[in-house]
C-alpha cells in the first residue's frame, strides 16, 4: 500500500473539476481553478492563507501576467481577470472576480470551452477549445496562441478531442501537447521556433495507452523531464525529454488533473483534482496537495500585456 504521509492536502474542500494550477512568482503564490464551479483559488505559500473568488462564466485555464493581473481561457473566450483587492476570504464563500474578454476565435461555437493553457517562455499564451461533452468524442478541437499585440491566431494545431498536457522546455525549443480523451491518450513533442511562436514536426513523445491513466495536465522540471498527471490511475508519471518513463508517484486521489512547481525554490508541486464521478466513500476525490518530489521547477513566464 502506497504511503502517503508526505503528502499534505490544501484546506477541506474538494473541486468538481480541480484544474490549471499556475505559480505566480510576483504573489509567490500558487493560482488554480474549479471548472463547473466558476471559481478561482489562491493559496499563499508563506503564510497558507486560502482565498477563492466566482467568476461570471467557467475559467479552464489562466496565467499571471507581467502588469499582475490575470489572462483565462474560459467558456466563451480568452479574458482578462481582476480579483478583488479585499475579498476572496472564507475559502469557498470567497469573493467575486470581474471579466474582460480580450479574443475569442471564430471556431468557439456553443455547447464548447477552452481547456488545458499556459505561456510559453516568451510570455505568449496558449489554450485550445474542446466540445464539453468528450462522450461526443468530437475532434473539433483546436490550439491557438494569444499575444497582447498580436490577437489570436488561426488554429496552430487541429484535429484535438481534449487538448490537454501543454508544457514547454526550459530552453523553449519543444513544445508538448496532449489529447487526453480515451480514445487518443497520445502525448506529442513539437519543434518550437521561439522568435515566431511556431511549432512544428509534431510527433508521438510517449503513447500513454501504454500506461495507466490518461494523460492530463503537465509541468516542467529543471531537467527537461515532463511530468503528466495520469488522470484516472491516480499517480504521477515523470519521463525524460527521450520520453522514458523514470519515475512514479502513486496518489491518495484517483483523479489528479494537473500539477505545477512552485513555493520559494520551486521544489514543490501542487497538485489539483476531480471529484466529478468519484467512487462512493472517497474522501481524497478533488482535493488540492501538495509534495516535495525531490527536484525543482522551471519558473512560469508571465503573459506579457
Amino acid at each position: 500500500m502506497a504511503d502517503f504521509a508526505n503528502i499534505e492536502r490544501v484546506g477541506a474542500h474538494a473541486c468538481t473539476v480541480g484544474e490549471s494550477p499556475v505559480w505566480s512568482a510576483r504573489e509567490q503564490a500558487w493560482l488554480w481553478v474549479d471548472i463547473p464551479a466558476r471559481r478561482i483559488w489562491r493559496l499563499d505559500a508563506a503564510s497558507a492563507a486560502l482565498r477563492s473568488w466566482s467568476t461570471p462564466e467557467m475559467a479552464a485555464c489562466l496565467s499571471p501576467t507581467a502588469s499582475g493581473g490575470i489572462i483565462a481561457g474560459m467558456e466563451s473566450g480568452i479574458f482578462k481577470v481582476t480579483l478583488g483587492e479585499n475579498e476572496g476570504e472564507g475559502g469557498a464563500e470567497g469573493g467575486v472576480a470581474s471579466i474582460e474578454r480580450l479574443a475569442a476565435p471564430a471556431e468557439l461555437k456553443p455547447g464548447m470551452r477552452f481547456n488545458d493553457g499556459r505561456c510559453d517562455r516568451q510570455g505568449r499564451f496558449w489554450s485550445g477549445i474542446m466540445v464539453l461533452d468528450m462522450a461526443e468524442a468530437r475532434a473539433e478541437g483546436h490550439l491557438y496562441r494569444y499575444g497582447s499585440g498580436e490577437g489570436i491566431s488561426a488554429p496552430v494545431v487541429s484535429n484535438l478531442i481534449v487538448q490537454n498536457g501543454l508544457g514547454f522546455s526550459p530552453d523553449g525549443r519543444t513544445m508538448y501537447l496532449s489529447d487526453s480523451h480515451m480514445s487518443r491518450q497520445l502525448i506529442w513533442a513539437f519543434d518550437y521556433d521561439t522568435d515566431s511562436g511556431t511549432p512544428t514536426r509534431q510527433r508521438v513523445f510517449v503513447d500513454m495507452n501504454q500506461y495507466p491513466g490518461r494523460p492530463d495536465g503537465a509541468a516542467i522540471d529543471s531537467d527537461g523531464c515532463y511530468w503528466i498527471c495520469a488522470n484516472d490511475a491516480g499517480r504521477l508519471l515523470r519521463f525524460t525529454p527521450e520520453g522514458k518513463l523514470d519515475r512514479t508517484i502513486e496518489l491518495p486521489m484517483a483523479k489528479p488533473s494537473m500539477c505545477a512547481f512552485g513555493g520559494k525554490d520551486l521544489d514543490t508541486l501542487l497538485v489539483t483534482s476531480i471529484a466529478a464521478g468519484k467512487a462512493e466513500g472517497d474522501v481524497w476525490a478533488g482535493a488540492t496537495v501538495l509534495l516535495k518530489p525531490g527536484v525543482k521547477g522551471c519558473a512560469e513566464t508571465a503573459f506579457r500585456d
